[in-house]
C-alpha cells in the first residue's frame, strides 16, 4: 500500500504510536533510497526549525523526515518545494502525535499528501504467520470456508498474548523484560512526547490519569466522574483524554444509532491501545494472573477490538466501527459496517459459549429491524468455529 502511495503522491506522512515500527518499515520498504532526518524536541537540528528553506535546500534528495512534529515549520517549506515539482515520492514523514501533526500536515500539505496510520502488530504478525486475506475479510464478504475449517487451532495462550500486547519492541523479549520495557515506555511518552507536544503543568496527574482511564478500557466513559477521580473538571478530563486519542494511546468507539429509538444509549466506548501496556499499568505481574484478576474481561474486550482495528486499518476501505447498548443493559461489543450491511460481533472470554452469550445480538437485531445485518460473530476461547445460533458464529480468537 506505501508504495503505491508514494509513486502518486509527492508527500506520505506515516503516523502513530511510540515503538510501533515506522522507521523500521519506512527503512525495510525503501531501504538507502531516501536520506533519513531524525528531529529531538530539544536541538534543532541542522536548524530545521530555524531555517527551513535552507534545511530542504541543502538536502535536494528524496528524504525520510522522523519525528516531524518536533520540527513543524518544515512543512510551509515542504510545500513551497511540491509546489515547484509535483514529481512523486519526494518526502516520507513520521510522527508519534497527531495532535498537531495532523492539522499542520492538512492545512500546508492539503491534496499533496498521502496519510497512513500505523498500529501495533496483529497477532498473526507476530508469530509470523501473516499471509493472504484475514479470516475477518473472508467471513465480512460470506466466504464460507471460514465456518467450515474443522481443524482444532493451536496457538500461544490466549493470556500471554494478551500480557505480551502488540508493539514490536516486545516480539523477543522473555517475560522478565517486558516490565522494565513497558516502564521505559511510559516515562519516555509522559517525558518527551507528552511535555513536547502539550502544555500540561502537572505532569504527574497526568500520569496517573492515564492509568485511570486505562482500566476503563472497553467501558463508556463518564468524563464527569473520570474528573471527579482526580479533582480535576471535566473539560481537563476531555482534553487530556484528546491528547490521548492524538497519540494513538487510546480510541473511541462511538455507539450506533440510526436513531429510531430513544432508548438506544448515545455514549462512545474507549478502548487502549497496547493490551501489555494496560497489564503492565494495573500492576499484573504475570499472564496468568489475568484469569482472576478484575479487569479480565475488559483485558480481553480490549484485545479483540484493537485486535480488528489493526487488522481492518490495512483495507483499501476500512470499515466503520460501533457498539450497541440499550437502555435495558442488552449490547454488542462491536458492530462494523461495509458496504451498507452490518455486522455484530461479541466477545466472550469462554471455551464453551452457548445461545445465551448471543442475547446481545438478537436484541440488536429486534432494535433495528429494516437495517441488513449479516450473522454475527462471537470470538471466544472455543477450538474451532461453530454455531451456537442460526445466525450467529462462534470463532476461535487465534483465528483473527
Amino acid at each position: 500500500m506505501m508504495k503505491k502511495l508514494m509513486a502518486h503522491f509527492p508527500v506520505v506522512a506515516v503516523l502513530g504510536a511510540r515503538q510501533v515500527g515506522k522507521s523500521t518499515l519506512v527503512q525495510h520498504l525503501f531501504g538507502s533510497e531516501y536520506e533519513e532526518v531524525v528531529f529531538d524536541p530539544v536541538q534543532d537540528i541542522q536548524q530545521a526549525r530555524a531555517e527551513p528553506d535552507l534545511f530542504l535546500a541543502n538536502h535536494p534528495n528524496k528524504m525520510f523526515l522522523d519525528e516531524v512534529q518536533y520540527a513543524p515549520e518544515l512543512l510551509s517549506a515542504i510545500k513551497r518545494r511540491v509546489d515547484q515539482s509535483t514529481a512523486p515520492g519526494q518526502f516520507i514523514l513520521s510522527g508519534s502525535q497527531n495532535l498537531s501533526v495532523i492539522k499542520n500536515i492538512s492545512e500546508s500539505l492539503s491534496g499533496r499528501v498521502a496519510i497512513v496510520e500505523l498500529h501495533g502488530m496483529t497477532a498473526q504478525e507476530m508469530r509470523g504467520n501473516a499471509s493472504g486475506s484475514s479470516v475477518l475479510w473472508r467471513w465480512m464478504n460470506g466466504e464460507t470456508e471460514v465456518e467450515n475449517h474443522s481443524k482444532t487451532t493451536k496457538s500461544p495462550p490466549w493470556y500471554q498474548t494478551i500480557y505480551q500486547g502488540s508493539l514490536p519492541g516486545t516480539m523477543d523479549l522473555p517475560q522478565s523484560l517486558l516490565p522494565p520495557f513497558f516502564s521505559s515506555y511510559l516515562k519516555t511518552y509522559i517525558e518527551r512526547d507528552i511535555r513536547s507536544v502539550a502544555e500540561i503543568g502537572n505532569l504527574p496527574l497526568f500520569s496517573r490519569f492515564y492509568r485511570l482511564l486505562a482500566a476503563l478500557s472497553a467501558t463508556q466513559i463518564n468524563a464527569s466522574q473520570l474528573g471527579r477521580d482526580l479533582d480535576i473538571d471535566r473539560r481537563t478530563a476531555l482534553a487530556w483524554k484528546r491528547i490521548l486519542e492524538a497519540t494513538y494511546q487510546w480510541t473511541e468507539i462511538p455507539a450506533f444509532s440510526r436513531n429510531p429509538l430513544k432508548r438506544i444509549a448515545g455514549k462512545s466506548k474507549g478502548v487502549f491501545s497496547d493490551t501489555g501496556m494496560l497489564c503492565y499499568l494495573q500492576h499484573i505481574t504475570a499472564p496468568q494472573m489475568i484469569a482472576s484478576h478484575p479487569l479480565q474481561g475488559r483485558l480481553i474486550e480490549t484485545w479483540v477490538i484493537t485486535e480488528i482495528l489493526k487488522i481492518c486499518s490495512s483495507w483499501s476501505t476500512p470499515p466503520g466501527f460501533y457498539h450497541y447498548r440499550s437502555a435495558a443493559g442488552a449490547e454488542v461489543d462491536l458492530i462494523l459496517e461495509l458496504n451498507g450491511r452490518l455486522f455484530p460481533i461479541e466477545i466472550k472470554a469462554k471455551a464453551h459459549p452457548s445461545k445465551k452469550d448471543a442475547g446481545g445480538i438478537k436484541s440488536f437485531r429486534s432494535a433495528f429491524p429494516n437495517e441488513e445485518i449479516a450473522d454475527g460473530l462471537l470470538i471466544c476461547a472455543t477450538d474451532r468455529p461453530h454455531r451456537i445460533a442460526p445466525d450467529v458464529l462462534a470463532l476461535p480468537w487465534q483465528m483473527l
